[in-house]
Formats: structure tokens, C-alpha cells, sequence
């Protein structure tokens, strides 16, 4: 057993050389680690991001296609000897507070390819419908030397708008009829939306869909079938378009989102929010007050 347990990894340094050479349960463990306490320790021993890591954000409803689709751009990316990472953002389970793994069911076609990395994570009441660790883990698999990394968010209202602040370009994807352009333009994707998508496009209503779109955004809308691959060229080749336009105006307001949404969620945890919470309540301060506690430094 002792000789067993010497051959584990136990530091993050030592998690990292593994990672490195391949180990996917090391690259796992360090996963756990970013979601968790450990994420400093991570972060300190890969150092700064040198951003050459390709992020894409998938998002759209329910029942669009996102797994689907994420599954045809893995095996394309594969096929131009591109390592790849896809990070499902899953609802937290409410009896184990883990992941729901159905996105990572689906796309087992790829689990043997040790090029391949699949995570689910949980939101973990994390607004937005990205786990608070997302940037750490991008930051981490851009450190264990993949080169593309696919979000995938929950996809189950207004807060999706968040994976925009993570990806360059955000992708939604949407099916033909049934309300779903109305209904992403209500919930705000439109207006995140970097690249349009209408999947199962060899549906009724998939053209007059893809008009109802042009009309409402300036982003580009491309027809797709995901579950036979056609039109996943014609989105790779959106999508490098999109990276190729993309300055550092752009950069800046991504980040400028990312440490905005991940400070709400730290004031959400913060241990003097219910006293300054019953304060107010009670008369004792004002709000301007109660806020000025909590986001001064003591």
C-alpha cells in the first residue's frame, strides 16, 4: 500500500508535472482544486496567462443542440491536431451539490481520446450560469497546454449572458420555429451574441428563422445540422474571424466583466452581510452605509 500511495501526486507542483505528461486524473485533481480552496495555490504555480488559448462560449436554450454541436467542433479541432478542453457549466445538483453529467454523457465519443479533456463543473449558486472557477480553469488548461477550450454554459435563462465575459466569440445556438428567437431576444443573448447559430436547420421554419435573426442582431447567423456535421466548417471559419477582429478594447471589457460578476458572488459570501442586512432593516444604517462595510477594506 505504501508503495502504491508514494507513486500519487500530493502537491500541486507535483499534480502539474503529471498534468503535463498526460495524467487526465491529475489534470482532474487540479480541476477539483481550482473549484475549491486550492484555487490559489493553482494560480500561484502556473503563474500569468500568455492568452493564446482559444476560448469559445456555446450557449442558447434548452434542447438547442450545445452538446451536439460542441461534440462536431471537438472531432474538428481534433482533426487539425488541436488539443481541446470543453467545461460544461452544469446546475448544482440540489441533493449532492456536484455536477449534473449529462453533458459529459453525451459526448463519450471523445472520452478515449487523451487529447480531449471533458469537465462538468456546478454553478454552485454562482450567478451568471458560469461556475466562479471558470476563469481559473481556462487560466489552468491554457497552462497544461490545450489549445482550445469550449464552454458550455446551463442554458436556462437571463443569466447566460455571462459566458460573454469568458469567450471570444460566444456562440448561440438556437432551433428553427418554436419561439426560440423571440425568446433568446427577451433573455439578452442576442445582445451577446457573437455568432448566431439555428441548428436542426432541415427543419420546418429554419429560414424564416434565420430572417427573424438578421433582423433582430448585427451578428453574423449561420445555418447548422450538428448531429451530421454540416455547417461546422462555415462555424470554425466564423469563428476565427471573430478571434482575428478581436483589440484590446474588447479584452479589457471582457475582464472588466469577469472581476465584476466574481466580486458580486464574493459579496454574496460575505460573513458580515446578514448583520449589515439587519441594520438596515432595523433602521441603524442606510444602504449607502451597509455597502460601504462590506466593500472597505478593514
Amino acid at each position: 500500500m505504501a508503495e502504491i500511495q508514494s507513486t500519487v501526486p500530493r502537491t500541486v507542483a507535483e499534480l502539474l508535472v503529471a498534468a503535463r505528461g498526460g495524467s487526465a486524473r491529475a489534470a482532474g485533481r487540479l480541476l477539483t482544486h481550482v473549484e475549491g480552496e486550492g484555487r490559489g495555490a493553482v494560480l500561484d504555480s502556473i503563474g500569468p496567462s500568455p492568452g493564446t488559448v482559444s476560448v469559445v462560449g456555446v450557449t442558447g436554450p434548452p434542447g438547442a443542440g450545445k452538446s451536439t454541436t460542441i461534440t462536431a467542433l471537438v472531432a474538428a479541432y481534433r482533426a487539425q491536431g488541436r488539443r481541446v478542453a470543453v467545461l460544461a457549466v452544469d446546475p448544482t445538483s440540489p441533493y449532492s451539490g456536484g455536477a449534473l453529467l449529462g453533458d459529459r454523457i453525451r459526448m463519450t465519443q471523445h472520452i478515449d481520446d487523451m487529447d480531449v479533456l471533458i469537465r462538468s463543473m456546478a454553478t454552485r449558486g454562482h450567478l451568471g450560469g458560469l461556475a466562479s472557477a471558470v476563469p481559473a480553469a481556462i487560466r489552468l488548461l491554457e497552462a497544461l497546454g490545450y489549445d482550445v477550450v469550449l464552454v458550455e454554459t446551463v442554458g436556462v435563462g437571463q443569466s447566460e449572458v455571462e459566458v460573454s465575459a469568458v469567450a471570444e466569440p460566444t456562440i448561440v445556438i438556437l432551433n428553427p420555429g418554436a419561439g426560440d428567437a423571440v425568446q433568446a431576444a427577451k433573455a439578452g443573448l442576442l445582445e451577446v451574441a457573437d455568432i448566431l447559430v439555428v441548428n436542426k436547420a432541415d427543419r420546418e421554419g429554419a429560414d424564416q428563422t434565420v430572417r427573424d435573426l438578421r433582423m433582430e442582431s448585427s451578428a453574423p447567423v449561420l445555418t447548422l445540422i450538428a448531429s451530421r456535421g454540416e455547417g461546422i466548417v462555415e462555424l470554425m471559419e466564423a469563428i476565427e474571424k471573430h478571434r482575428r477582429d478581436d483589440d484590446p478594447d474588447r479584452r479589457a471589457a471582457r475582464v472588466r466583466s469577469q472581476i465584476l460578476s466574481l466580486a458580486m458572488t464574493r459579496l454574496r459570501a460575505h460573513p458580515a452581510l446578514s448583520d449589515v442586512v439587519d441594520d438596515v432593516v432595523a433602521g441603524r444604517c442606510d444602504l449607502y452605509a451597509a455597502i460601504e462595510h462590506l466593500v472597505t477594506p478593514r
